[in-house]
């Protein structure tokens, strides 16, 4: 979605995970269950700070981001963060055959999306300037929300940048004398 978004408003366009993985050489459950959780933390903390003082573009982070009080305030002072908030259900949907998110690799993931849930939400909400429920709408429909929101918050051109002024092609450059 982060990447449609991105197109759509003609910004660059980076996945705080696949930046993370590229550093590191190996993938985030690797990374996760050779060195843990706390220092997975660490590093994504690092990357968060690097990408979120990029001028311009769209985000993606991972949903453990913003656990971390630096992240939450980080994101928040240095751009326009959207939570895209979706019940644990719609989650699992999502998510039931994906072996790549070490939170999930528990005998049951409904129920620990359902912890992460709780525990997360008020925490995603404090990071958020703009809470989007998602329920089940297409990639666009995302993007126009969002794009929609920005513009209502007068946001918009401080993310794409000024608009140039419009060309008339019926005006002429002024001069001192009439042209013959």
């Amino acid at each position: 979605m982060g990447r449609q978004l991105a197109r759509r408003l003609n910004i660059p366009f980076v996945d705080s995970d696949h930046a993370i993985e590229n550093r590191l050489g190996c993938s985030i459950r690797e990374y996760f269950e050779r060195e843990g959780e706390a220092r997975f933390r660490d590093v994504e903390a690092e990357m968060i700070d690097e990408l979120s003082q990029r001028a311009k573009g769209v985000l993606s982070t991972g949903g453990g981001s913003v656990l971390r009080p630096e992240n939450r305030e980080r994101l928040h002072a240095r751009g326009q963060v959207f939570y895209l908030r979706s019940t644990p259900e719609e989650v699992f949907r999502r998510l039931r055959h994906d072996q790549n998110r070490p939170l999930l690799q528990v005998a049951d993931p409904l129920g620990r999306l359902r912890e992460l849930f709780e525990l997360r939400d008020p925490i995603y909400r404090e990071a958020a300037h703009y809470v989007i429920e998602t329920g089940r709408p297409t990639v666009a429909t995302l993007v126009n929300m969002i794009v929609t929101q920005l513009e209502l918050a007068g946001q918009l051109e401080s993310i794409t940048g000024p608009k140039p002024a419009p060309i008339s092609p019926l005006s002429t450059p002024p001069s001192s004398s009439p042209a013959v």
